[in-house]
């Protein structure tokens, strides 16, 4: 900005000798700006209405590249449309979640993150926060201590004093030492104050996040996070950084402009002037300043919001990608991809470009009124105490340097004055820039308090999706209270040593949009009834498995299941598809236990060796030691996986397994051999399996024949079956 005046400055002169006035220059710079903005504001209006007529006049007149061009264009809108759409359907199910302002709601969600990241008066955070507004107000003392000591750097110059002037010079490089360590200090605080809040928010939202199987809950039953994993690590830093940098935007420009205020005051009263004239001048521009900004201020906190959600789209989108790599790579699906990934970036890149289209004027307008109006003012501020000051009773024979002396006086007031005028218009200018930074916090905090809110709703089982269906009530199986879907079924645990079967009672396999896969299921399983379960895909087989494990909701009936004890699962369920943790051979093996309730347990790692020999997997433990940490996930196949996880089985020893092709990749004659140990270990089998050698290891045969029907019965065979079977 400097260098621009200077530019102009230049230009003037030019100009100036030429015989053009520099009001006259400055008139016609003016004048341009003016209809530079007037001529930015109107063309576009302007042009969209001719190429509406251009279009009109011209129809069925275009060469085939501006069809194709137009063609694109309308699939792209088509695109956006749909989109716009998915998000007013949204709005509309969940209309206590309003758009990101500065608002009630705003403040409430602000509030209660607040209290999460103070949770009380006397904690680390408050300690902090009190050594960091400390360190503000020493600043502003700072501030002013300096300012006096220019100003009377400034007198003895004027009068010659060099002795003075050397004193106050060592002064000022003295207090440049705490100074700066104070300017220092503030920064390292701020960024302490923000890890710190980070910190608590992390922590509770983790806490959340894993609180009732939410992790699987908010990404599988609930639609309203798409991408969680960008919440609960970009979302939170930013928010915690905005927080903390906004605490010392506000705090230190009003301690700055209270105590500057004071200092002005003062001096005006040294120089016996009105000291009321001129912080009621101040008062009254900034005052008319800042609302006229903040009428023609652009709504930051939802551009800022939608740019986040884009923002997470596209690393959503990459996620995806990496996610599914090979399935990709096998359809040679790449272009697709790249499409999708062009047009998110496309997304966000238009966003990012109306943000700063929209900072553009504003920041003009904003600098306009904060370089210029408020230094004329403060021009103004700093001349009335000396033009409406008391006349000087001295007579007209005083001498030379009395004379001197009042001009030294006046000329350490100016000084002093001035630099006081300049910190305070930057404290000013701070203050009014803090509010696009209220604004953008308005934005986070929108997203960070939303993803807490649904934390705490799915944690409750209440959740919100889009439904395959638009009646508020199906034949009267699933309830709707709000446009939201109630789950009216009971989990009922048993605590009778004597009773360890599982019970369905007239329980309905709902999918988690709605989709009433069985309308009503009951059966009794009882230990020692191994049941196999058939059926066509998509008929409710590993549906059941996720009712009976708890992760999807019951909509109706009840559900009895023996209660947990220690060191005995109740069930435990092995997919087709195994998960392989982060950590050592040891810890595959026990997944989900620790080392240390392994060690509480009494399993040593010989017991570890010879649960591998059972599924004929020992051969990973005498190539790798059981502390030895690799990326299991790539380096077993898809069958030693699945042995894997049948080790876990073996491991955890619970009642009941449930097995949903977990030995598809398996040999025969290995298989066959995990299903009679399973058999001996006492744990009870539900089976989904396509294989028909393993019919033989079930009692009981549950069939599905995915029109809503179901029927058990018991298996016929030559082996021995268990008679009694509650249906």
């Amino acid at each position: 900005m400097t260098v621009f005046s200077k530019y102009v400055g230049r230009i003037a002169e030019k100009y100036d000798k030429s015989g053009l006035s520099k009001q006259a220059f400055s008139y016609a710079l003016v004048g341009t700006a003016l209809f530079a903005l007037t001529i930015k504001v109107t063309v576009p209006y302007i042009r969209n209405a001719q190429c509406i007529k251009h279009k009109n006049a011209n129809a069925g007149a275009l060469t085939p590249s501006e069809i194709d061009g137009l063609h694109d264009d309308l699939k792209l809108a088509e695109a956006e449309k749909l989109l716009v759409e998915k998000q007013l359907k949204k709005q509309q199910k969940n209309k206590q979640m309003l758009e990101p302002g500065l608002n009630k709601e705003f403040l409430k969600q602000l509030s209660m993150l607040v209290r999460i990241m103070i949770p009380q008066k006397l904690c680390y955070e408050t300690g902090l926060l009190t050594v960091h507004t400390l360190c503000l107000i020493s600043r502003t003392f700072l501030s002013i201590y300096v300012a006096a000591l220019e100003g009377a750097i400034v007198k003895f110059i004027v009068r010659k004093d060099i002795k003075q002037f050397a004193l106050v010079l060592l002064k000022w490089f003295g207090i440049a030492i705490p100074a700066t360590f104070i300017n220092s200090m503030i920064r390292f605080l701020e960024s302490k104050l923000s890890l710190a809040f980070r910190t608590r928010l992390v922590r509770h939202s983790y806490r959340l996040y894993f609180k009732n199987q939410n992790y699987y809950r908010v990404s599988n039953l609930d639609g309203r996070i798409e991408n969680a994993d960008h919440r609960l690590t970009e979302d939170i830093a930013v928010f915690s950084s905005s927080v903390a940098h906004l605490y010392s935007s506000l705090t230190k420009p009003c301690f700055d402009l209270m105590l500057i205020g004071l200092a002005l005051m003062r001096s005006s009263r040294k120089m016996k002037a009105n000291i009321l004239s001129g912080p009621a001048l101040s008062v009254s521009v900034i005052a008319l300043t800042a609302h006229i900004l903040r009428i023609v201020s652009p709504k930051f906190g939802q551009l800022v919001s939608e740019e986040a959600n884009r923002y997470g789209y596209l690393r959503h989108i990459h996620s995806r990608i990496i996610t599914n790599a090979e399935e990709i790579a096998f359809y040679s699906g790449h272009k697709v991809e790249l499409q999708q990934l062009r047009q998110a970036y496309n997304r966000l890149v238009n966003q990012m470009n109306n943000i700063f289209s929209q900072k553009l004027w504003f920041v003009m307008l904003e600098q306009f009124f904060m370089k210029y109006v408020w230094s004329g003012t403060g021009m103004v501020m700093v001349s009335l105490p000396i033009l409406t000051g008391a006349a000087s009773s001295t007579s007209n024979n005083r001498t030379m340097e009395i004379n001197d002396s009042s001009v030294s006086e006046r000329t350490q007031y100016l000084t002093t004055a001035r630099n006081l005028l300049i910190s305070a218009a930057d404290a000013i200018e701070r203050l009014m820039s803090s509010y696009k930074e209220i604004v953008a916090l308005a934005g986070y905090t929108y997203r960070v308090a939303g993803m807490l809110d649904v934390f705490e709703d799915t944690a409750q089982g209440i959740y919100s999706k889009a439904t395959i269906v638009e009646n508020e009530e199906i034949n009267g199986i699933i309830e709707f209270r709000g446009g939201k879907p109630i789950a009216k079924g009971r989990i009922i645990y048993i605590d009778d040593p004597g009773n360890m079967s599982i019970s369905l009672r007239a329980v309905p396999v709902v999918t988690p949009n709605c989709d009433i896969v069985v309308p009503s299921l009951t059966l009794c399983i009882e230990p020692g009834v191994h049941l196999l379960i058939t059926g066509p895909n998509g008929c409710g087989k590993s549906s059941l498995f996720r009712i009976l494990s708890g992760l999807w909701p019951i909509y109706a009936g009840e559900l009895h299941i023996p209660r947990p004890i220690k060191n005995k699962p109740c069930m435990f369920y092995i997919p087709q598809r195994p998960y392989m943790s982060i950590g050592s051979l040891c810890n595959q093996i026990i997944y989900p236990d620790t080392r240390d309730d392994m060690k509480r347990k009494g399993i040593t790692e010989n017991e570890l060796m010879n649960i591998l020999k059972l599924v004929s997997f020992e051969h990973i433990a005498q190539r790798n030691s059981f502390d030895v940490v690799r990326d299991w996930k790539d380096i077993l196949s898809g069958g030693e996986k699945q042995r894997m996880a049948v080790a876990r089985l073996f491991y955890h020893k619970p009642r009941y397994a449930l097995l949903d092709e977990c030995t598809s990749a398996v040999s025969i004659d290995v298989e066959n051999s995990i299903y009679e140990i399973a058999k001996s270990m006492g744990i009870t089998l539900l089976t989904i399996t396509h294989r028909p050698t393993l019919w033989k290891f079930h009692t009981h045969i549950l069939e599905f024949d995915g029109q809503g029907s179901w029927k058990i019965r018991q298996m016929n065979s030559n082996e021995n079956q268990k008679e009694k079977f509650i249906h």
